[in-house]
């Protein structure tokens, strides 16, 4: 049976929309999107380093590789977000930028991600662990209005699409 036209466009939507991006953010340079990330985590995790749950990164360095657009770094914490490119990390997440992205929103369990193999985490499992923990403290209301809004408005974008793309799953 073949797709209706409306799910097929929205499966190209989801499949297009990071494709699109890959290739103007591959010529940004790396230091420009390192500032970015480290003043992005700063707004995002200002509580959780004031309050001093960040200190097992200390020394340890997480690498993040968004699949789908081509993205990859791996970020520290010493008192101030540190981000460099992948060198040699002791944990990293892969997945592509829908997931990491209704991660983000709160939408979707980075469990049940990993576990549908759409999330892979590896290397040192403690340290993973640590970081999913902190990722799951984070409390959406409490993100910067404006980062908040966007991240919410992309991820309702991504679940209708979604659905659209996939109605049997609903």
């Amino acid at each position: 049976m073949q797709k209706p036209l409306l799910g097929n466009v929205a499966n190209q939507l989801l499949e297009l929309g990071p494709k699109l991006v890959r290739r103007p953010l591959a010529l940004v340079p790396f230091r420009v999107k390192a500032d970015l990330l480290e003043r992005l985590l700063g707004l995002l995790l200002a509580q959780q380093a004031e309050d001093e749950e960040l200190d097992f990164l200390q020394g340890n360095w997480v690498a993040i590789q968004v699949e789908d657009m081509g993205l990859e770094f791996e970020v520290s914490f010493d008192g101030r977000w540190q981000v460099r490119q992948p060198t040699k990390a002791e944990v990293t997440f892969t997945g592509q930028s829908k997931e990491l992205l209704l991660i983000a929103a709160g939408k979707e369990d980075p469990d049940t991600l990993f576990f549908q193999r759409k999330l892979s985490i590896e290397g040192d499992t403690e340290l993973g662990l640590e970081i999913k923990n902190l990722l799951l403290s984070i409390e959406f209301d409490t993100m910067p209005s404006p980062i908040r809004h966007s991240i919410e408005k992309l991820a309702q974008l991504i679940q209708q699409l979604q659905l659209k793309a996939n109605p049997e799953a609903a």
